[in-house]
């Protein structure tokens, strides 16, 4: 049998999520949108500048759920397929030839990312004086 008892008060604990809660994640979330932007501009492969110009992104916001989407609305029909994700991956061509993919969204990306996380630890683990 374990027992576990506890004396004193969660009083420093309560404070301190209620300060996580009230802490915008959103706001620090919102100035990595445009860098990350600007690294998939850089990085994408240009023959005619089309997909490169093509980056976006959004804040999506949910009860407990925070993320940012970045999105290319560069296109080829048929099939709404976008272009950046043919880059990446490589394709098909109609001749019946192949266009081998080129990694350079994660490239790009991987610094925004760690330092998306080293910025969120330090969000959540900064006291709340």
């Amino acid at each position: 049998m374990i027992r576990l008892t506890s004396s004193g008060s969660y009083r420093s604990t309560e404070d301190w999520l209620r300060g996580l809660q009230e802490k915008s994640i959103f706001a620090s979330l919102e100035k990595y949108g445009p860098i990350g932007v600007d690294a998939l501009k850089a990085a994408t492969p240009q023959d005619d500048g089309d997909t490169a110009s093509h980056w976006d992104y959004e804040i999506v916001s949910r009860p407990g759920y925070y993320s940012i989407k970045w999105t290319n609305d560069d296109v080829v029909e048929p099939g709404h397929i976008p272009i950046a994700v043919l880059i990446q991956y490589g394709h098909g061509t109609r001749e019946g030839g192949y266009v081998e993919g080129i990694d350079y969204i994660n490239p790009a990306m991987r610094p925004i990312f760690d330092q998306i996380v080293s910025d969120m630890w330090k969000e959540v683990t900064r006291g709340n004086h």
